[in-house]
């Protein structure tokens, strides 16, 4: 009766709705993008603003209350909802304010990047992102932000400029490289540790029109064109970013029928540079043979960055596994080929994103993530709209996995993880992850924000025994 009292209290300093276990949208508003999670959180705040978020803050802070926070909801282990806790919703704060002078675009908490790449496109601009346009902005950038512009433009964290964001004691704070550059530098890759960021500002680059799509070959190609790409990526121009993939051919337009449902390899192109010089970076890649189905031409930014959504709807049930790889063996691409082709269902994938050109060559130890000097983060992901299928997709995920992980760098990006312990998330950070546990202790002493993939202050981890 002492919580539901308290929860009446935040109920009353809130501007936006708050949702408890009582209220008919209650099961809806629990959902995120995974629906392999199935958490029931005591109530959800949907912040209308940033007083929502700093209350929600307080309010558990002070009453010891486990606490999570969603952007888009899209996290791949569910971080974004917690069991008995208070989840801060972000989708109230949600705006791209494009600033065409200055190239950048301030965009709110609790905005998509279809929100974001709407806002820019008006201006022939965009920033980094990922590849499924419903995807949260804050929770991808966190991570890191992989997507179509890597190469060229570097991750999203490389773009972003600065972030507004409400610490574990409820004050409000900036973070870029002249304030709080400690709070700025592990937000760049720390996930959600340090507090809530309600407010992104982006660098944008001049990207309209790209030339770009998937190109697919069958199955017994896989050999040849994966031994052809772990070469040719590495020394493409910036402007060229593919990432391979293992996938089977939909059902439907624009599919020709003879490809439907079967299993294929592929790349997904996106040519970001002059359309007038497209034809000629492509001619040596369509001089390869035997493509099955070329989708590659002119489209426009906001079309590439949207192009799965339908294929990926929200609820699916979802099981990642991932690592970052240095090189691609012959005896990799023989694990690969054995599991690739036996993907247990049509949405089941894997995806090999380059990290190389303008995202490798920054440092480090620049920012908090630690593998700038990886060749491609890979993720195997079982996907299906059946519950029935989720040990189905889960077994094959993990088997693929643990045969490829003996040829990893070791970590993997975090917003492909699941729950997979405290010895991967120091693996991920490497020689990083001190230097994080001490802005954790710093800004976070008490952990209050843990329904992460948790960095453990630096206080903690001592007494624990680096637990």
């Amino acid at each position: 009766m002492a919580q539901e009292n308290n929860f009446q209290q935040l109920k009353a300093m809130l501007r936006g709705e708050l949702i408890e276990p009582t209220d008919a949208n209650y099961n809806l508003a629990r959902k995120v993008y995974n629906g392999m999670i199935d958490k029931k959180p005591a109530a959800i705040a949907k912040c209308n603003d940033v007083a929502d978020v700093i209350a929600c803050v307080n309010f558990a802070r002070e009453n010891k209350i486990l606490l999570a926070v969603r952007g888009g909801g899209h996290n791949g282990g569910g971080l974004g909802v917690c069991d008995d806790g208070l989840v801060i919703a972000l989708s109230g704060i949600r705006y791209a304010h494009v600033d065409p002078v200055a190239k950048t675009v301030r965009v709110g908490g609790g905005s998509t990047w279809a929100d974001v790449d709407h806002a820019t496109h008006a201006f022939g601009l965009a920033t980094p992102s990922g590849i499924i346009s419903t995807t949260g902005v804050g929770g991808l950038t966190l991570g890191g932000g992989l997507g179509h512009l890597t190469r060229k433009c570097g991750l999203s964290i490389d773009n972003l400029l600065e972030a507004d964001v409400v610490l574990a004691d409820g004050t409000c704070v900036t973070a870029n490289e002249k304030n709080n550059e400690d709070l700025f530098w592990a937000l760049r890759g720390g996930g959600g540790n340090f507090g809530v960021v309600t407010s992104f500002l982006f660098q944008l680059h001049n990207v309209d029109t790209l030339y770009a799509g998937p190109m697919l070959w069958e199955l017994g190609e896989s050999k040849r064109i994966m031994k052809w790409y772990r070469d040719f990526i590495t020394t493409a121009p910036d402007e060229l970013n593919g990432f391979f993939a293992f996938l089977t051919v939909p059902p439907g337009p624009p599919f020709p029928e003879n490809l439907h449902n079967k299993k294929m390899c592929g790349i997904v192109w996106a040519y970001s540079g002059a359309l007038d010089k497209a034809e000629k970076v492509f001619e040596p890649i369509r001089n390869l043979g035997n493509i099955a189905l070329d989708f590659v031409g002119p489209i426009p930014h906001p079309a590439l960055q949207s192009m799965f959504d339908a294929l990926y709807v929200p609820g699916y049930q979802w099981y990642w596994r991932a690592d970052y790889m240095n090189e691609l063996s012959d005896k990799a691409i023989d694990e690969h080929i054995k599991f690739g082709s036996a993907m247990p269902t049509m949405w089941s994938t894997m995806h090999m994103y380059p990290v190389n050109g303008a995202a490798g060559r920054v440092k480090n130890d620049a920012t908090a993530w630690s593998y700038r000097d990886a060749t491609w983060a890979q993720v195997i992901v079982g996907v299906d709209p059946d519950p029935a299928n989720r040990d189905l997709v889960t077994k094959w995920t993990k088997d693929y996995w643990e045969a490829l992980h003996p040829y990893s760098a070791g970590g993997a990006y975090i917003n492909f993880m699941m729950d997979e312990g405290q010895d991967r998330i120091r693996a991920t950070y490497k020689d990083n992850y001190d230097k994080l546990a001490m802005v954790k202790a710093k800004y976070d002493p008490n952990n209050l924000f843990r329904v992460n993939q948790n960095i453990k202050p630096a206080v903690m981890t001592e007494a624990a025994g680096h637990a």
